[in-house]
């Protein structure tokens, strides 16, 4: 069962071959088994799920109109907030936090009959690239168990990876969904910057984060997307846009269409992984698209513009975190300005404490036109390039890595950490939609991602591309020896 998609299970369960509650504790059996490997889930909420799976069985008996997520098991980043679960954030700040409300993705799930089945790790308030900054110790690549499942969202990835649930929700502020995508072999889509709902997500960089769904297939994508794209009147930066059709939009033909690569940019990727990536297009060259040269000169100044940026956002998001209104409060502090030192000394950690410092030196006096202002500018070039190139083609394909999933704790130059995210960073920066979908294995067997991008809005169309590929690329549907005793 767990090798079926998410639109193969909801509908097995809609004609009766299987009920709610066996999905449900098959799912949740396969997680208590193999979740020890993985540390893909933190929380695991078994009695509300059965619960729920029991109330969707007598409502199919009773004949009523089921949603489009009927009985599909789901599990969610833990920074994404529940009603009544604890949100940690992966922090020791949030351990004892409980949401009283649930973000605006929770309802929209819960509307169409998802089963929200648990929270997944993730790197400490989604500042990572490896979930080795979590209090909950480091997620593992179910491909290799020595290897990270990227960050930050490497728990939801390595969750639909290891076949622990058909879906998850993960976000992306600098590459968190698309990156673990490719080291996992899975799919990750972060929408158009307002596609998606943020209201109950804990901010880290506002005007970069996204939520978006991993699954292993573009139409579990595409079936989430038609759920969770939807405005929310309690997010200011949503966008009112109707609902898309995404599922009866994804066969339309891309014969003709253009598909941009900046070849410049890609000059110090290795060759072998290259190779793959060179393959992928030639696949798309089979299926009647253009492979067209494009420029976007200013790509190699985005992973300082973003550091700067997302920094300097996340010092102002985490001011909140003082120990006053929730969280951790220090029990060694005896005045206000020891609460507000001593709980932010004890509360983050050491990769959260070096990003907020380096956000409020950058919007410090005297430095902020030097650094902050100057790096919106450039962000603005960026855009202009970006926006620019995609007036001669549909869609931008460019690796989302250099490189397949490196092991774990094998990285400690905190500069050689960030360039993971060289190749997705731009996406964010602009606001587009971009999906990371496996192109092929690199030499050691790992898998390797593909990365399109597409145009403000135009999520439907990355999503469109990125089927026809998958369709042509015969790839393992799953880790080869994840299942197996170790």
């Amino acid at each position: 069962m767990h090798n079926k998609s998410a639109i193969e299970l909801r509908d097995s369960f809609l004609n009766g071959e299987i009920s709610s509650v066996e999905i449900v504790t098959y799912f949740l059996e396969r997680i208590e088994k193999l979740n020890q490997k993985t540390n893909a889930f933190i929380a695991i909420y078994k009695e509300e799920a059965l619960e729920k799976a029991a109330k969707l069985d007598q409502k199919k008996a009773d004949g009523k109109t089921l949603g489009k997520l009927a009985s599909v098991p789901i599990s969610i980043k833990d920074n994404i907030v529940m009603k009544g679960k604890i949100t940690t954030c992966s922090s020791k700040f949030l351990q004892n936090y409980t949401s009283p409300y649930d973000a605006t993705v929770i309802t929209n799930l819960e509307n169409e009959d998802a089963i929200i089945i648990g929270k997944t790790n993730l790197d400490e308030f989604a500042m990572g690239s490896s979930t080795e900054t979590s209090i909950n110790g480091t997620s593992l690549n179910p491909w290799d168990l020595n290897t990270s499942p990227g960050g930050s969202s490497g728990g939801s990835s390595a969750a639909v990876s290891a076949r622990l649930t058909p879906i998850s929700l993960g976000t992306d502020t600098g590459g968190s969904i698309r990156q673990p995508a490719a080291f996992t072999g899975t799919y990750g889509f972060k929408p158009t910057y307002g596609r998606v709902s943020r209201y109950g997500l804990v901010a880290f960089a506002s005007s970069l984060d996204q939520i978006g769904p991993f699954a292993n297939n573009v139409e579990d994508i595409a079936l989430t997307m038609e759920v969770l794209g939807q405005h929310c009147k309690h997010d200011a930066t949503s966008l009112a846009l109707s609902k898309e059709p995404y599922l009866d939009e994804l066969s339309t033909s891309i014969q003709g269409k253009t598909i941009g690569v900046p070849w410049h940019f890609l000059e110090s990727m290795p060759e072998k992984e290259r190779a793959v990536f060179n393959k992928a297009l030639e696949t798309y060259e089979t299926l009647g698209a253009n492979i067209q040269e494009i420029k976007l000169n200013k790509l190699k100044y985005s992973v300082p513009i973003y550091y700067i940026i997302a920094s300097a956002e996340a010092s102002t998001n985490l001011a909140r975190f003082d120990g006053i209104r929730y969280g951790l409060r220090s029990t060694e502090a005896k005045n206000l300005d020891e609460i507000y030192k001593l709980s932010r000394k004890e509360g983050f950690g050491s990769e959260v404490k070096q990003r907020v410092m380096l956000g409020t030196f950058v919007l410090s006096s005297g430095f902020q036109d030097a650094y902050y202002k100057k790096a919106q500018k450039v962000r603005a070039l960026i855009v202009r390039d970006m926006n620019k190139a995609f007036e001669t083609c549909d869609v931008i394909a460019m690796p989302t890595t250099q490189h397949s999933a490196f092991e774990v704790n094998s990285i400690k130059d905190p500069l050689s950490m960030y360039l993971q995210d060289l190749y997705t960073i731009c996406a964010n920066m602009a606001g587009i939609p971009a999906i990371s979908i496996p192109s092929g294995l690199d030499e050691s067997g790992m898998p390797l991602g593909i990365q399109i991008m597409g145009p403000r809005k135009e999520d439907a169309r990355v999503l469109r591309f990125a089927h026809h590929l998958e369709k042509e690329l015969e790839l393992p549907l799953s880790p080869p020896n994840f299942d197996k005793e170790r």
